[in-house]
């Protein structure tokens, strides 16, 4: 199972461009809000920063905004080809995204959302709650102890240890010092044999 930004979709770049653009609006400090958005809904994000009442304006806002400049987003360095070399219907992803936001960066990388797609709008609590994987592990028919999550973010891995996966591979310097079985540049260093997923241990960051 996959997250999907800083995993198989770079949209940083977006990400910092949106919630600054929604953080200047509001007289908030965009680095206080860039310091906590990866990895979590942003209705958690904006829950921080926004009075209840607003909430509502304020989410719709942000929904607006990042979904603008969904277009601006790239596959990251593996993706595609790992993707493409796993078996049908043995992975999935689980995104703190909305659905359109999820799909439209997917488009924007010329991939295709998986039959097991998990977003936002499918879980009422997001990561670090664990409940967005197992629901996932539930549409796979898949067990925890055979499964592997792939994540950028402590949140993510935070979510997918509660649900106890059994391997958690993290991505890039996000990842650095959480608790994971490796972490690796970017999913070039990861790949299928066809009975598994190996990892290149040369890859592994220090």
């Amino acid at each position: 199972m996959f997250d999907l930004d800083g995993v198989l979709v770079d949209s940083d770049a977006s990400v910092v461009d949106a919630w600054t653009r929604w953080a200047v609006a509001r007289d908030l400090d965009p680095a206080a809000v860039i310091d906590v958005c990866h990895g979590q809904p942003s209705r958690a994000t904006v829950r921080v920063f926004v009075d209840p009442s607003d909430e509502a304006a304020a989410l719709a806002d942000i929904d607006r905004i990042e979904l603008d400049l969904a277009g601006e987003a790239s596959a990251l360095p593996g993706a595609r080809a790992l993707l493409a070399s796993l078996p049908p219907g043995a992975w999935g992803v689980f995104t703190s995204g909305t659905r359109a936001l999820a799909t439209a960066r997917l488009a924007a990388c010329g991939i295709a959302p998986p039959p097991v797609f998990i977003t936002a709008d499918d879980v009422a609590n997001g990561k670090p709650n664990p409940d967005g994987y197992r629901l996932a592990l539930a549409r796979l028919g898949a067990a925890p102890a055979s499964s592997v999550v792939i994540e950028d973010a402590p949140n993510g891995i935070a979510a997918a240890r509660a649900a106890a996966i059994a391997t958690v591979i993290g991505i890039g310097p996000r990842a650095l010092g959480a608790p994971v079985d490796a972490v690796v540049d970017d999913l070039g260093a990861v790949a299928w044999d066809g009975g598994r997923l190996r990892v290149r241990g040369e890859a592994r960051l220090a």
